[in-house]
């Protein structure tokens, strides 16, 4: 019989009332593995803090939200979104999947290109392109979504002087219900914008219009946004039809579908109150089908999506340092992995994990980072057993944004690597040095 880990003796306040309507809080058992690969594994060989992505749970995931798109609607593309992880690894992977590049700068769109995506299979995004980027994205018969009436010029301007024409769409933004909306992307559907952008696109000789774009925002937690959406573009690809007689390549949903995680001001889990990922398809499909088209004629479904492809991919597993009493009496778990990795702490309730059994006894904690900064807390209140220092946690749902949003802090970035299908690890990027943040530096001699 295994020997009951010891527990201290501990003294807390307690708290009379009634139970909460839902019962006690649940205690999520312990996370030793990561497929199949022990935490304690990982961190002896590779270290502490360290992110950890799964290949398995990528192409798994990517393989599901892709058939549910398809089986509804044959013609799907999807192009991955590099700002939400560009790491070289986690792009090829997607790549390989079939998914085309979505960029929004030209730092990204030339990682597309190193990795050898071809210009067709790029979507330049975003509002900061500037000459050289557009002359490039031109050049390799990229397709370029135009944000802004500046933009549209400066592209004009770009094609005269190459004497090529670009494949481009626009971006549209629109009232689909939810606030605040993203109207400082794109051109406005309501007051007219988008229709006369679209005009001014077909005058010209030097633009080839092949498509919509639309990105309504980011986690979206209803479907109907997108049939609104969906059903606004419609209506300018059937606008476009009618009065110029051009049929369009593609219509781009662009992302904002929700991964797993837990809005901060949410009470129940992410998982109980989104809508499936068959309901958001629904939505957008069903207003593509009102389309009266040939079936060989009907536009593309290109799709953006980035957090619910990657998210439950990617764990961060972290170290405590130590513990404490606050004034209030909580207990605060102090761990070696900050905000300065996990930026959309400020905005998600991820899941702290124990990675080791650690006792029947729970108490709500708060868990800091490793940062002189009073502003680097990873949860300000989760219930977690009592823990001790060199235990390991595990930080669930972090593949999004995290080694995109990171930054060297006071803390150096750890070392990421990647479980292959096959259970063997590698590193994707090394942990950071002295070295390689001190190499940009120049010091003058007057200062030596």
């Amino acid at each position: 019989m295994n020997k009951k880990p010891y527990e201290r003796p501990v003294i807390i306040k307690q708290y009379s009332g009634l139970m909460n309507k839902f019962g006690t809080a649940p205690v999520q058992p312990p996370i030793t593995e990561i497929d199949g690969v022990s935490v304690e594994k990982l961190t002896s060989e590779y270290g502490s803090p360290l992110f950890v992505f799964s290949e398995r749970k990528i192409r798994e995931t990517f393989r599901k939200i892709n058939r549910i798109f398809k089986t509804r609607y044959p013609k799907v593309q999807f192009a991955w979104s590099y700002k939400t992880n560009y790491l070289s690894a986690i792009c090829k992977i997607f790549h390989q999947e079939g998914s085309w590049a979505e960029v929004v700068s030209e730092f990204e769109y030339k990682r597309a290109k190193k990795l050898g995506i071809a210009g067709k299979n790029i979507i330049f995004n975003g509002p900061d392109k500037n000459e050289e980027a557009l002359a490039e994205a031109v050049k390799d018969g990229a397709k370029i979504h135009i944000d802004h009436f500046d933009e549209l010029y400066t592209l004009l301007e770009v094609t005269e002087k190459l004497d090529k024409t670009a494949n481009v769409a626009i971006r549209v933004n629109m009232d689909v219900g939810i606030y605040p909306r993203w109207d400082r992307f794109g051109f406005n559907y309501e007051n007219g914008e988008a229709a006369q952008a679209l005009k001014r696109i077909v005058l010209s000789d030097r633009l080839n219009l092949i498509g919509l774009h639309t990105h309504i925002g980011t986690y979206i937690m209803t479907a109907e946004p997108y049939r609104v959406a969906a059903s606004k573009l419609v209506e300018l690809y059937k606008m476009l039809s009618e009065q110029y007689g051009i049929n369009l390549d593609y219509i781009d949903m662009g992302g904002g579908l929700p991964s797993k995680n837990t809005l901060k001001g949410q009470y129940l889990d992410a998982e109980q109150i989104l809508p499936s990922y068959e309901q958001y398809a629904d939505a957008i499909t069903s207003e593509l089908l009102k389309l009266t088209l040939p079936l060989e004629e009907m536009p593309t479904l290109i799709l953006e999506s980035g957090r619910a492809l990657i998210d439950d991919a990617g764990y961060l597993i972290g170290t405590v340092i130590g513990l404490k009493r606050l004034t209030t009496g909580k207990r605060a778990v102090i761990i070696d992995a900050g905000v300065n990795y996990l930026f959309t702490s400020y905005w998600f309730k991820h899941k702290i994990v124990p990675a080791q059994q650690s006792g029947t006894f729970t108490e709500n904690s708060a868990v800091y980072g490793p940062l002189c900064m009073n502003i680097d807390c990873l949860r300000e209140d989760i219930v977690l057993p009592t823990l001790k220092k060199g235990d390991k946690v595990v930080i669930l749902n972090v593949g999004a944004y995290s080694v995109t949003q990171w930054m060297q802090f006071i803390t150096l970035r750890p070392n990421v690597v990647m479980i292959f299908e096959d259970g063997e690890t590698e590193i994707i990027r090394e942990a950071e040095t002295i070295e390689y943040i001190a190499a940009p530096e120049r010091l003058p001699e007057r200062l030596k």
